[in-house]
């Protein structure tokens, strides 16, 4: 489905969607098109899309073909999800050890937009870090 979305093609274009954003969150996925983490999560995206559009809009970049961001966000995993919000990254606390992105697909649209309300709403309270709904972290699981 990531035919369905749009994507960003430079890393001037990036920066600018980044920047232009005042009211929305911006959620970016960087990744590969044609990995099946990248299908999965554009899937997941793209059902919800039409829900979202009055509070995020979302953007698709493939990483080789805009390697600009490649080394400043870490970007070594097939797929990675990164949120902004008036120019400002937006840290998420999914009790992983790394807030800076959600590096796996979710499991399903209420997942994703779950996370994408609590993001939105700590944004509008002028949080830097929100915390998830849910806990992803696997220390405890047998």
């Amino acid at each position: 489905m990531s035919f369905m979305l749009p994507h960003l093609h430079s890393g001037w274009a990036v920066d600018q969607a980044i920047l232009s954003e005042e009211e929305r969150l911006v959620c970016i996925r960087f990744g590969r098109d044609f990995s099946p983490e990248c299908m999965k999560m554009d899937e997941i995206i793209y059902s919800a899309v039409e829900e979202i559009k009055s509070c995020c809009i979302v953007y698709l970049v493939d990483v080789q073909e805009v390697p600009d961001f490649n080394t400043m966000y870490e970007l070594c995993d097939p797929m990675t999800l990164m949120f902004f919000y008036r120019s400002k990254h937006m840290m998420i606390d999914l009790g992983t050890g790394n807030n800076n992105k959600v590096n796996w697909p979710m499991n399903d649209k209420r997942e994703f937009m779950g996370v994408l309300e609590t993001v939105y709403r700590g944004a509008r309270e002028g949080r830097g870090l929100v915390v998830a709904p849910q806990d992803y972290c696997t220390n405890n699981r047998y």
